[in-house]
């Protein structure tokens, strides 16, 4: 018997979250046992709505949804990534919305710190959009972190230039202040940011096999067709990046960073155009990236490539 994970995902459940649910859904180690949104593709009540959605599509309607921060741990909010996600943060794919009925009635705080005493020392977590929830839950409870085996956030840019400002990545950005609270909190957190985010490229190929394989297959078709327009002058050809896809791919082991070094990363919370810049001490490059002894998150900088692959076998595999 292969003894299951539990992972809580906190997320703004767009596209690319999306497809990183129904990827964790089909990995046997992993069992999701709770789901947090927070405002960033969409308001967090609709990327919430959004999650349910998922779920009854993958028939896991067991799992509890609760909805997080709609505003940043302290700063201003920024405008929902429509031009990326659609309206509905799931590509405006005219897929009908769940019954809101069916969220879980606990704040995402109270989940978050239900989840960590039940799985206490076990519970891994997986963050894809801004990380304003933790690091309300950490300020909450400072003893959360020792409850915690290792966090997973996909997030920032260590040698690339960002996706929401050129210095900025998107989760960052949203809120730079609750991001630095999480990177610095103390439990084992690994980054998987666009420098390797940018290379797993779901293909108008793909999108062929995974329209003829199943209901999943077409769900997933349907919400990448926006993503996929919106990618294309970026790369000259209509792909779909799988930002949230690949940190879940790290998290469950399928992909294995070949450069992972434990860095000292902070995050530019001044009002200036770094701002959400995450600073990534990468200067010991020349000798291979060797660990930081005072770093404190470790930062995937190369993975070995084909994920994509492997996560449409999975998605087609689903039925």
């Amino acid at each position: 018997m292969i003894e299951r994970q539990p992972v809580l995902v906190d997320c703004d459940t767009g596209i690319d979250d999306a497809v990183a649910l129904l990827y964790l859904l089909s990995v046997p180690s992993i069992e999701i046992v709770g789901i947090t949104t927070v405002s960033g593709n969409a308001p967090a009540r609709a990327c919430a709505i959004n999650t349910l959605t998922v779920l009854a599509l993958a028939g896991r309607t067991d799992i509890p949804v609760a909805v997080g921060a709609e505003r940043p741990f302290l700063a201003e909010p920024r405008p929902h990534s429509v031009h990326v996600h659609g309206y509905d943060g799931m590509g405006d794919a005219g897929l009908p919305p769940a019954d809101p009925a069916l969220l879980d009635p606990r704040s995402a705080l109270q989940l978050i710190d239900d989840l960590s005493c039940a799985h206490a020392g076990r519970l891994r977590i997986l963050a894809t959009g801004a990380f304003t929830n933790l690091a309300l839950a950490v300020r909450a409870d400072p003893t959360l972190v020792g409850r915690i085996a290792d966090v997973v956030v996909m997030g920032g840019a260590a040698e690339v230039p960002g996706n929401m400002t050129p210095a900025a990545e998107a989760n960052i950005a949203h809120d730079p202040e609750g991001a630095a609270v999480v990177l610095s909190a103390g439990w084992p957190i690994a980054m998987v940011p666009l420098d390797v985010t940018t290379t797993e490229l779901l293909t108008e190929e793909h999108v062929e096999r995974l329209t003829a394989s199943g209901e999943v297959g077409r769900f997933v078709a349907a919400i990448s067709d926006y993503y996929m327009n919106f990618y294309a002058p970026f790369f000259g050809r209509r792909v779909a990046v799988q930002h949230d896809a690949l940190a879940a791919g790290i998290l469950a082991g399928d992909v294995v960073p070949t450069v992972f070094p434990l860095l000292r990363v902070e995050v530019e919370c001044g009002p200036g155009p770094a701002r959400g810049a995450t600073v990534c001490d990468t200067r010991g490059r020349h000798l291979g990236y060797p660990d930081d002894p005072d770093g404190n998150c470790r930062v995937a900088l190369r993975t070995p490539g084909g994920f994509v692959d492997l996560l449409v076998d999975r998605l087609a595999a689903m039925g």
